[in-house]
């Protein structure tokens, strides 16, 4: 009797290590099936464009050819390999391979998580911790380049965590991941930057005996990342990129996803917060003094920008995961001399009902982007005027850019800079109404494309020498016209052919 229990707790189960997959198929499930929703970001269709553009080309931009008011100024594309992945893909699916690229993407990214996570912690513990960071995750989970550089952050930054746990350097392996990173999106800045407090936490933790060499180990892979990131297109101009974006200065408050997050109402980030501040109440939670600093500038980043949410939301648990197994529990342990268990045969099997299950769904449902950011109509007839000069709504850009037609704005707004992006927006907005006739005129706008409950279009309905020549619920197009008046301009029937 005791022999044959002993020999029972020893063999690991068939099912045991498979919850990475449970969950990465589970959350892919839930993106194909949610598949719009990763198309609601109008930028998509410029990305798409943009990769399009590169494929035609076979070389990345160094310039913008597709407004009509930077064109020819400098402007790289640091997400130039998504870009074109995006476009390939959309070229031999139509919407719907974005749509499966970006749900791959993203249930490849927590399946890593709770891979990493679930060899530190219990599974219901994981699960805890992954359930947090969908809920943190999913209102940034679309169809753009960021989320294919999702399971690269999170590989990069678990394996440094993991050899930090170890009290060692990172294997040199992990270096084509931020060889991909960089040309995927320009986040790896992050990656670079955290190489250095991840060192030191592995430094402060080792025997003092060891810390030297181990110095030197994690300098070599710092240097050898940063030298491995300038493997681009751009080379080390990639990098600097960043610094353009992070330099928008009054911008980015204005830009939804760079928005500070709205605590006026009860959101996912308050609840983690507060559970998390609970937690370490209850349970008298400690961590390392650097472990601390790393989650506290996580917490201070999606404080300050809600697009950062999901960074704490998929690194956060990697900085807690070792230090909490050890104060409350960690996985359940598996004698390493027992027998492996095979897996292949439960991958082989949810990779065949996955790819079943997305050709059935895909062929019965009709993926496509947003209408809110999808001027259809507007930009048909808009065509037709045969314009050079047409001040756009913001999130118009990217639908203009994919249609070829030449925007004033589009959402690459490091290409127009500070002061350009702010006037447009005080202008639209009629912060500043000043700004939005000082801008038709000095851009000598021939139309305006804006969304028609803005408040710059419903100034232009009242004011002489523009008349309203198209109007939907989305668009409004008004025209210049010299003699214009408003008192007595034409109703707009926008199903009048």
């Amino acid at each position: 009797m005791t022999v044959s229990v002993t020999h029972a707790t020893e063999e690991a189960s068939p099912l045991r290590g498979l919850l990475p997959l449970w969950v990465g198929a589970g959350i892919y499930a839930l993106f194909l099936l949610a598949g719009n929703r990763l198309l609601i970001d109008p930028d998509t269709m410029w990305q798409i464009t943009v990769g399009q553009w590169i494929i035609d080309h076979g070389a990345a931009p160094e310039t913008d050819v597709y407004s009509f008011t930077m064109r020819g100024q400098p402007w790289i594309s640091t997400q130039w390999l998504a870009q074109v992945i995006y476009a390939k893909v959309y070229a031999a699916f139509g919407w719907s391979g974005p749509v499966v690229l970006a749900a791959g993407a993203i249930a490849a990214t927590f399946a890593l998580l709770t891979r990493f996570l679930s060899r530190h912690l219990s599974e219901s513990t994981t699960l805890v911790f992954v359930a947090a960071a969908l809920a943190l995750t999913a209102p940034h989970a679309v169809a753009r380049p960021h989320v294919l550089a999702l399971p690269l952050m999170v590989g990069w930054v678990g394996g440094m965590f993991a050899a930090a746990d170890r009290r060692a350097a990172p294997s040199f392996w992990l270096l084509p991941l931020m060889a991909l990173w960089a040309n995927l999106h320009g986040g790896f800045v992050l990656g670079l930057a955290l190489i250095a407090p991840i060192a030191l936490d592995a430094v402060w933790s080792a025997e003092a005996r060891l810390r030297q060499p181990l110095i030197v180990r994690w300098a070599a892979f710092g240097i050898a990342a940063l030298l491995t990131s300038f493997a681009t297109p751009y080379g080390w101009n990639a990098l600097l990129a960043s610094q353009k974006i992070l330099g928008l200065g009054a911008a980015l408050p204005l830009i939804m996803e760079w928005k500070p997050p709205d605590f006026g109402s009860l959101g996912a980030l308050e609840v983690c917060l507060l559970a998390g501040i609970g937690l370490a109440l209850y349970r008298g939670i400690q961590l390392p003094p650097l472990r601390i600093v790393l989650l506290l500038g996580l917490v201070h980043m999606a404080l300050a920008q809600s697009r950062a949410g999901e960074i704490l939301a998929l690194l956060g648990p990697l900085v807690l995961a070792a230090p909490l197994a050890r104060q409350i529990g960690g996985a359940d342990n598996v004698d390493p001399n027992a027998t492996p268990p095979r897996r292949g045969v439960p991958f082989a099997a949810v990779a065949v009902v996955m790819l079943a299950g997305t050709l059935a769904y895909a062929s019965v449902h009709r993926f496509e982007p947003h209408p809110s950011g999808s001027p259809v109509a507007a930009v048909a007839a808009l065509k037709q005027l045969n314009l050079a000069r047409v001040f756009n709504d913001y999130d118009f850009g990217g639908y203009l850019i994919a249609n070829g037609v030449a925007p004033f704005i589009d959402g690459r707004t490091e290409l127009y800079g500070e002061k350009f992006f702010v006037d447009h927006n005080a202008a639209s907005g009629l912060m500043k109404p000043e700004n939005l006739f000082r801008l038709l005129e000095q851009y000598k706008i021939e139309a305006t494309l804006m969304r028609t409950q803005s408040a710059a279009t419903k100034l232009l309905d009242h004011v002489d020498g523009w008349q309203k020549v198209y109007a939907d619920d989305i668009a409004t197009i008004h025209l210049r016209k010299a003699g214009a008046v408003h008192t007595v301009e034409p109703a707009v029937n926008p199903n009048a052919k």
